[in-house]
């Protein structure tokens, strides 16, 4: 089967694509909230119809939640499993967007054209780069060059909750050589990535309790217990002065980089001071004794993701608050056992608490880091394709970010995942005015295009 001819028609027909992107990107298919739940069914029949104009078997399956789209297409040989999802992030607040987050348009900007909307880059827009791919190669040849199945989630921005039963109650037919998943991003503008390493998350929430109600802190200031200064203690003494985090057991599992691994890090020559001066930022914050690419890839971490307490409110007001509450994110590696660090942060947390406060932890739950082997031949297959497509060479990654479905394929499903994506730093995902451009949405379905080939 001819490639050149997929390509040619991948690049005639980019418009068209976008105006199908488009189309999705105006579904309001927000998860986390309750009031968008039509619209995340109106994403899942959206989906089905176009597969379905594709030639793939799809289906919307429903879950306790929202539902999941399932796609399957016949093809000789291997046989690739491909997952995205649907859903998007909250669009608050509304305020910091230029344009309205559900209509979505294309912009020129200095440094090219962008395709400006939420889940344009997360992960609507890269999850269309692989679906264009295929009607390409359909368009082309009425066929793919490999057996495909397509597996969309609308959950995952709200904790997958009805993703591992789904998995475990349908695992033969989810089952494949090899899973696909497009939700990463980019060494660099020209330097495609193979994420191989993908970081554990453990969400933890922090609720100190004091008094039963607001004082008045001049008249209670001294006496009583202030619950946002017992918090503040609590989280400065999280690190250390090198940076490192001083809970018990915390590094327990933590693998050191292999030499190789460290070498190729090394040849990627990552610019720091352009990575952080990029956000307003010179110095890197994380332990002293690692490299800034470590810190970011392959290094545990913990964050303070919000704090709250008391008056917070326009003007001053003299309120001793009853509570005050703290969101904490730790990121892990290698073997780290979240449930482990939660008992932890538990115990060190109550050993810092004073008479008359209380803790409480509504979260305190997690997923375990994943790493890919890279032995598989398809990774260097895969790599290949990439390398031919972009201007420098593909690399294999690590990701700061989670994303537990990799590891998940491997655990119930027993395939590793190739984890490839087109996103780039400044594509402001989770944030208002999110973007993806538009060579990664073109490019990124040549690249698609170019590794069904390779994998034939």
């Amino acid at each position: 089967m001819s490639l050149a001819k997929v390509l040619d028609l991948i690049d005639a027909d980019i418009d068209n694509a976008l105006t199908r992107l488009l189309g999705l990107l105006r579904v309001k298919s927000i998860s986390t909230d309750p009031a968008f739940a039509a619209d995340c069914d109106l994403a899942a029949d959206w989906l089905v119809d176009d597969l379905t104009t594709l030639g793939f078997t799809a289906s919307k399956r429903k879950t306790p939640g929202h539902p999941m789209v399932v796609g399957h297409a016949k093809g000789p040989g291997k046989h690739l499993m491909f997952y995205g999802h649907y859903d998007v992030q909250p669009v608050d607040p509304l305020k910091l967007w230029d344009n309205p987050p559900f209509e979505p348009e294309i912009q020129d900007t200095p440094n090219g054209r962008v395709i400006r909307g939420r889940g344009s880059a997360d992960d609507k827009g890269q999850l269309m780069t692989f679906v264009e791919a295929c009607r390409a190669w359909k368009a082309i040849h009425g066929t793919l060059p490999v057996k495909v199945s397509l597996f969309f989630e609308g959950e995952e921005e709200s904790g997958s909750p009805s993703l591992i039963p789904f998995m475990r109650e349908n695992a033969e037919e989810l089952k494949a050589d090899i899973a696909l998943i497009c939700d990463t991003g980019m060494f660099d503008p020209q330097t495609p990535g193979i994420t191989t390493m993908l970081r554990g998350l453990l969400a933890e929430e922090l609720v100190i309790t004091g008094p039963d109600k607001d004082l008045h802190s001049g008249m209670f200031g001294g006496a009583a217990i202030n619950p946002i200064r017992v918090l503040s203690r609590i989280i400065a003494g999280l690190h250390d002065e090198t940076g490192r985090i001083t809970l018990p057991g915390f590094y327990d599992g933590v693998p050191e980089l292999s030499d190789e691994i460290r070498s190729q890090w090394q040849n990627l020559a990552f610019d720091h001071e352009r990575f952080l001066g990029d956000v307003g930022l010179s110095v890197p914050a994380g332990e002293q004794d690692r490299t800034p690419l470590e810190m970011i890839w392959s290094r545990p971490t913990c964050e303070v993701n919000g704090i709250s307490g008391g008056y917070e409110g326009d003007g001053f007001k003299t309120v001793l608050p009853s509570k005050a509450m703290a969101k904490i994110s730790f990121r892990l590696v290698g073997t780290q056992d979240p449930d482990l660090i939660h008992q932890s942060f538990v115990a060190y947390v109550n050993s810092m608490l004073p008479a008359d406060c209380k803790a409480d932890f509504p979260l305190g739950h997690g997923s375990k880091a994943s790493q890919m082997s890279v032995g598989n031949p398809i990774f260097e297959a895969a790599r290949k394709a990439l390398s031919d497509e972009w201007p420098n060479p593909a690399a294999y990654i690590g990701c700061g970010g989670s994303i537990p479905i990799a590891g998940l394929f491997k655990e119930i499903l027993g395939m590793d995942a190739l984890l490839i994506g087109f996103g780039r730093e400044d594509d402001q995902i989770h944030s208002p005015n999110e973007k993806y451009d538009v060579e990664s949405f073109h490019k990124g379905i040549r690249s698609w295009a170019r590794i069904l080939a390779a994998l034939a």
